[in-house]
């Protein structure tokens, strides 16, 4: 069996992958399938339910595309060769629609071109058949703890924008100075206000925003930043 090495390396990360499984499954960790062999696409449900895990079955990449990417974390298992369109034409629609999910090729024909092809286009991992089962179960479960830790980022940035659009103009102003590390009356000098006012509208943004001390702050603030959503101070 020809396999194509993944970077950060899998032997690194199954052990701990392998502890998160359980919790996984309690929240219906899915597993997606697409391959156009039913006999095939039966073996790795079997396969995955074996192990707790939720499953969609597709025969094609469109019956996939129009259901769109399930709620729980996911991880797609997909066929390189497909009628119509490939694998890789699947992982390309994927992207162009903006639908992010690791995506597992297998292969009973791959080659080095097709390999690479897939691994530059995010791919987690290329197997060609005969693979091992554990060897997929280990891929599918790195997967799935990718994909969760990426949703649970998302949630956290949807969060931490929502607090910072709860902000008033004038707290968003403060918060720009707080979290370059400026001094309420520094801050109360460049605004023309009182110290206390910058005092009271701090406390009001600080408690908005639920941050528990400048350093988080910051990092709120970095973060926002790095979406676009820059608190600015008045000129």
């Amino acid at each position: 069996m020809s396999k194509v090495a993944v970077s950060p390396p899998m032997s690194a990360l199954v052990s701990c992958v392998r502890i998160q499984v359980t919790s996984m499954s309690e929240t219906k960790s899915t597993v997606v399938v697409i391959d156009d062999d039913e006999s095939i696409r039966d073996s790795l449900a079997n396969l995955f339910r074996s192990v707790g895990l939720e499953v969609m079955l597709f025969s094609s990449g469109p019956e996939f595309l129009k259901t769109g990417r399930p709620e729980a974390p996911t991880c797609l298992v997909l066929d390189v060769r497909l009628p119509n369109a490939s694998g890789l034409d699947v992982q390309r629609e994927l992207a162009a629609a903006d639908i992010r999910v690791p995506i597992i090729f297998i292969t009973g024909h791959g080659d080095i071109h097709m390999s690479v092809q897939a691994m530059k286009g995010g791919a987690i991992e290329f197997l060609t058949k005969p693979y091992r089962e554990q060897e997929l179960l280990d891929a599918v479960q790195f997967g799935l703890a990718r994909d969760r830790a990426e949703r649970d980022d998302e949630q956290q940035l949807a969060t931490l924008k929502e607090r910072f659009a709860s902000l008033t103009p004038r707290e968003r102003e403060i918060m720009h100075h707080v979290a370059q590390g400026r001094l309420n009356k520094q801050i109360a000098f460049d605004m023309g206000i009182s110290e206390i006012t910058v005092k009271v509208h701090r406390g009001q943004m600080m408690r908005k925003m639920n941050a528990r001390s400048l350093p988080e702050l910051a990092r709120m603030a970095d973060r926002l930043a790095n979406a676009g959503m820059v608190p600015q101070a008045s000129t």
